[in-house]
């Protein structure tokens, strides 16, 4: 009798279980369907939805257009650690929940204040929180990264004026630079002039603005998610990540005057200093690499996270 009435217990456990089970997916259904009719349809921002609203402000005027690529980079990191995923325990949390709450108190916030970028800051949340309900912890451990990398995705074209010191440290270290090698410049405020007067360029917030300054953030966050697996190595590495993108813009700015002192101003502040651009990425993976090895001296090489197993 007692074994019967033990099994009969247990039934009803994995019953109640069942059913609790099915409420959440039931709940997080209608959460998920919310966010994306909300996020992608209610036209709640001057008429328009809050996607829409961010795209119409992923623009290269705004220097804002690396928010474009956001969303499909997460998806590739996602696919990246796709064996991680497959080896992953599978098991629910009601901790997700915590995050759910605090993601919709965002977006209530964001709404009523009509601040568009506080209520796209709730979408990691709520998203981390139903893969944290749906799958549990490993899971979610797994998917933080990417889904927390669509803070990228937030338009801060409002922070542009902070980068307004930016000129003047790039202008005042290519002037030292340029005269340790023999370019004797005049600099006056954010315009650097050859000494006789032959050439000079001005240092716009295009060259030490936000578009370098978030396009190498990301990538060194990025880099320091896949190649380092020490959580405080990591930190070390964003917390560089400004002095990598400073780096990289004194190198193009430098290459720049460099052709011009060759004898070619019009093609280094023409068709060079268009597609410079990309001259300043060489400058920031070469000051990141070796950041990296600094802080790895004496240390094992770690491997990158795609080698880890379950």
């Amino acid at each position: 009798m007692t074994t019967g009435a033990a099994q009969v217990e247990g039934e009803k456990a994995v019953g109640a279980t069942g059913d609790y089970s099915l409420l959440n997916k039931i709940l997080l259904g209608a959460i998920g369907a919310s966010i994306i009719a909300f996020f992608c349809f209610v036209p709640i921002y001057a008429h328009q939805s809050i996607m829409l609203w961010a795209w119409r402000h992923w623009l290269p005027n705004l220097d804002q257009e690396h928010g474009k690529l956001v969303i499909p980079i997460s998806a590739v990191i996602i696919w990246y650690h796709r064996n991680r995923l497959r080896s992953a325990i599978s098991a629910p949390s009601n901790w997700g929940w915590w995050f759910v709450v605090a993601g919709m108190a965002l977006v209530l916030l964001g709404t009523r204040a009509q601040q568009p970028r506080i209520t796209l800051l709730a979408l990691p949340m709520l998203l981390f929180g139903i893969v944290l309900v749906i799958w549990g912890l490993q899971i979610a451990k797994i998917l933080f990264f990417p889904i927390f990398f669509l803070i990228f995705m937030i338009p801060v074209g409002a922070l542009q004026q902070a980068s307004f010191r930016l000129q003047f440290l790039i202008t005042g270290a290519v002037k030292a630079i340029s005269s340790l090698i023999g370019i004797h410049l005049d600099s006056i405020g954010t315009t650097l002039r050859e000494a006789h007067g032959a050439w000079g360029f001005d240092i716009a917030e295009g060259c030490s603005g936000i578009r370098s300054l978030v396009a190498i953030i990301m990538l060194t966050a990025i880099y320091a998610h896949i190649f380092e697996p020490r959580l405080w190595k990591q930190l070390a590495l964003m917390a560089c990540s400004i002095g990598f993108a400073i780096i990289a813009n004194i190198g193009r700015i430098l290459t720049i005057i460099l052709i011009a002192r060759l004898g070619y101003p019009g093609f280094a502040g023409g068709p060079y200093h268009e597609y410079s651009g990309f001259i300043s990425f060489p400058f920031a993976l070469g000051a990141m690499l070796f950041c990296h090895k600094v802080l790895n001296v004496g240390a094992r090489s770690p491997k990158p996270l795609a080698q880890e197993t379950g």
